[in-house]
């Protein structure tokens, strides 16, 4: 039917919401590159007051006493507050100036239609101290997306663009080619390899344990953000994301997943984007053919995970003194020797507790 209009918005570039603590790897990012972080340094982690404002961790947690490392891998609305103090005081970048300098506020380029800017803007204290957790300010996917990716790349800013290469139909050859646009420098390489880590102990050790994948190394971060109906936050809405990267050292793969009014869940981004994440992760591991590495952070287990252990390396034992080593394993070989030639998964591998391990005899 010509006479009906059909609106097409494409939510990577359409929508803009407030991000949650997605915003506090650019506020460590920032504080890290303006040499403000001490990883080790400890703070209380409980609450800071803001004018006639109480600034509280998510659920008003509490962690006591804690260092600064710490409050990133457990998302610390209380240390990111502090932050981006630090940065208005003795920056000689503040926190808005890296928004900017990140293209928030800005459209990013990419060549798809009806993209929207988000706003970062800050005036007020309070409103900066909210924005260093995600709060009070806008931003869309692709914002997100291209801004992580130039925190974890070395530290340049490019254009994204959809399309590589533009061919001629009859006799497939290029026409156009797309090449990365380079649009600034943000942070050093020194501050993004800071940063790589710190995200990969999110996932290994804090809010982003969901995402984890044994035998690989990813980073990433959790965001939980209230969305707004009639200009005051809703108490049971929620945009529930997680954006993350693999391999954590060196990136190949930036995922990001935004689930917005989850039901019948509990409302972290951790509990449910992480996962599908986790889940895109497996997928690219095949794709991209990206190898195990196990030089990556391990894993804090808690009491709900299925716990992996590192499998001991038997190639060369007899097969008594293999079955002796793998003890807690369930063990399949095949061959008639007595010596152990191969095994499947290798030594030095994360191996479900339990699990099966395979053994190839001489």
């Amino acid at each position: 039917d010509t006479n009906t209009i059909t609106s097409y918005m494409n939510p990577l570039v359409s929508y803009q919401y407030e991000p949650g603590s997605v915003m506090k790897i650019f506020s460590f990012a920032s504080a890290i590159e303006e040499g403000l972080y001490d990883g080790e340094e400890t703070y209380q982690s409980g609450s800071i007051q803001v004018d006639s404002e109480t600034i509280v961790n998510d659920v008003e947690k509490d962690w006591g006493v804690i260092n600064f490392d710490t409050g990133f891998a457990y998302s610390s609305n209380v240390a990111a507050t502090m932050l981006s103090f630090r940065l208005l005081d003795n920056g000689e970048k503040k926190l808005p100036d890296y928004y900017d300098a990140l293209g928030f506020g800005k459209k990013t380029g990419i060549e798809l239609a009806n993209e929207v800017t988000g706003d970062t803007e800050v005036v007020y204290k309070s409103e900066l101290a909210n924005s260093s957790f995600g709060q009070g300010i806008s931003v869309t996917p692709i914002g997100q997306v291209r801004a992580v990716s130039a925190v974890i790349n070395g530290g340049t800013l490019y254009t994204p663009y959809i399309v590589k290469n533009f061919l001629e139909p009859e006799t497939d050859t290029i026409i156009k080619s797309n090449e990365p646009t380079k649009v600034g420098s943000i942070i050093s390489e020194e501050t993004s390899s800071i940063v790589r880590y710190a995200l990969e102990s999110v996932v290994a050790k804090g809010s982003g344990h969901n995402s984890y994948i044994e035998n690989y190394r990813i980073g990433g971060k959790t965001g939980t953000a209230q969305t707004v109906e009639n200009g005051v936050y809703s108490d049971s809405k929620y945009i529930l994301s997680f954006i993350g990267f693999m391999p954590a050292d060196d990136p190949e793969i930036v995922v990001y997943v935004a689930v917005q009014n989850a039901k019948n869940v509990v409302q972290y981004g951790g509990t449910v984007a992480a996962p599908i994440a986790r889940n895109i992760f497996l997928s690219a591991i095949d794709i991209l053919d990206i190898e195990a590495d196990t030089e990556g952070i391990p894993k804090e287990y808690t009491w709900l995970d299925t716990k992996y252990v590192v499998a001991p390396d038997v190639t060369g034992l007899s097969l008594d003194e293999a079955k002796d080593a793998l003890k807690g394993f369930n063990i399949e070989y095949s061959g008639n020797g007595d010596e152990v030639v191969y095994q499947s998964p290798s030594g030095g591998m994360y191996v479900k507790e339990g699990g099966t391990i395979v053994l190839m005899l001489n």
